[in-house]
């Protein structure tokens, strides 16, 4: 195995080429993961799904009577346009889901948290590595996650949400989700 192949495969960006990433980071998600959260996080509501590709987790939200509304940056035939970060609106009275792209996930859980009511949820599908960092250590310092639940066993996200060629994954993911205003310790859990 490549060197590239090891690091494409621990989902260790820095050391990826710039060709072999997803055009824009897009990494569609397995609409599982939104079965999953609801399973879990039954109570979230009036969902916005702010980066939604092509609506695979949007979909299931809506299937569900739970979505309000699913953007993107890109118009991949679902959804709005619209530029998640630069989005200034008044609070969102509801929960912010999403798999964001994984360079502005910061940014991401961060700018939900400041368009959200008190007590609303931010739930982003991540890489489990988000745990690590200096920069991310004082996010969850500051804004601790109330549950994080991690897939025991592996879901896929598919580069530019071909899944077909992407049928496995070396990469664990979890939910992070966040309570605005919640201060105490994380929770740990496991899904599926």
């Amino acid at each position: 195995m490549s060197e590239l192949n090891i690091f494409k495969n621990i989902g260790a960006t820095n050391h990826s080429i710039s060709k072999h990433r997803a055009e824009n980071d897009y990494y569609a998600t397995d609409p599982i993961a939104a079965h999953l959260l609801l399973e879990v996080e039954p109570e979230l509501y009036n969902i916005w799904e702010c980066a939604c590709g092509e609506g695979h987790l949007a979909k299931v939200f809506d299937n569900k009577n739970k979505l309000n509304k699913a953007t993107d940056l890109i118009d991949r035939g679902y959804g709005a346009i619209e530029n998640f970060l630069y989005c200034n609106e008044p609070y969102h009275a509801g929960d912010i889901i999403t798999n964001p792209p994984y360079k502005y996930a910061k940014e991401f859980v961060e700018h939900a948290l400041d368009l959200i009511d008190e007590g609303r949820y931010v739930c982003m599908f991540l890489k489990v590595l988000f745990l690590e960092s200096r920069s991310r250590k004082q996010l969850f310092q500051q804004y601790p996650p109330k549950t994080i639940y991690i897939s025991s066993s592996r879901i896929n996200c598919a580069k530019n949400g071909d899944f077909n060629l992407y049928t496995s994954s070396a990469i664990a993911y979890a939910w992070f989700v966040w309570q605005k205003g919640y201060n105490l310790e994380t929770i740990i859990k496991w899904i599926n």
